[in-house]
């Protein structure tokens, strides 16, 4: 037994013996020792438990301790080992995103130079026919495919069709328009809505292709329409830089445009986000 279990048994004795002075004069005296005696056998029993009890909880309780301090140091590390691959992750992601504009750029570069092969094709192929006929002794006919009149009708039938929004017949009848008579005053007009068709139908890279082909014809007024919707463009496909550039342009070059304020607007909200 510990020196603290004794002193304890001391002290309860000590206060038992002063009470049984009362009982000195009874004559039951020897009932009261036994019955002292009991009490003092009850405590011993009390004392001996508390210390067989602080010898197995204190081990206990030491050892859950350490084992919640070595489970915290765990779920440390493991939440250390989490935010590294998530960190690791948003790198990857910020890296494919990168990776995913400039091959937009690319693959935008490179249908534009597939536009510009396309036609100096069709002006080969129309080469090569003027030629054969040449060497056939066959007339060259410099009639153009439309007079005035039917220009106009076929401008006004290929509008109706892109209203509707039935474009092939719509890019059918522009296409006509534009490779037939490219000096005819609705030209430029039938090139910006060959553009639009590309353009409703979400085909934006072919549409900024088209769009583009507007300004080659002198003195047009449909260049400010043309150039805020290559800005649009840009945007829809994601290449936020470029669109940025475009819509700088569209400041710069046509600053009494309607669409001037639209284009401040959208260059305003990119720089935002």
């Amino acid at each position: 037994m510990t020196n603290r279990s004794n002193y304890i048994i001391t002290l309860i004795l000590a206060s038992i013996l002063m009470g049984s002075f009362s009982f000195g004069q009874s004559k039951d005296s020897a009932r009261e020792l036994k019955r002292l005696n009991a009490k003092i056998d009850r405590v011993r029993v009390m004392v001996d438990s508390l210390e067989l009890d602080n010898q197995i909880l204190l081990p206990e309780l030491m050892s859950a301790f350490r084992q919640a301090v070595k489970s915290k140091a765990q779920q440390d590390s493991i939440t250390l080992v989490i935010l590294k691959r998530i960190n690791t992750l948003s790198n990857k992601i910020a890296n494919l995103e990168n990776q995913s504009r400039y091959m937009d750029s690319t693959a935008l570069e490179i249908f534009h130079k597939l536009v510009l092969v396309e036609n100096k094709i069709v002006t080969l192929t129309n080469s090569y026919n003027e030629m054969a006929k040449l060497k056939s002794g066959e007339p060259i006919s410099s009639e153009p495919k439309f007079n005035s009149a039917q220009y106009k009708q076929t401008y006004m039938t290929s509008l109706g069709h892109f209203q509707n929004q039935e474009f092939p017949e719509a890019i059918a009848g522009f296409n006509d328009l534009v490779s037939s008579d490219a000096t005819n005053d609705l030209a430029d007009n039938s090139q910006y809505w060959l553009a639009e068709c590309y353009y409703s139908q979400k085909d934006f890279k072919r549409a900024i292709a088209e769009f583009e082909k507007v300004f080659t014809y002198a003195g047009t007024d449909k260049d400010d329409d043309a150039q805020l919707k290559i800005g649009l463009s840009y945007q829809s496909i994601g290449n936020v830089e470029k669109a940025r550039e475009e819509f700088q342009r569209m400041i710069d070059y046509f600053p009494g445009s309607e669409y001037y304020p639209k284009a401040k607007e959208a260059l305003k909200q990119l720089s935002v986000n």
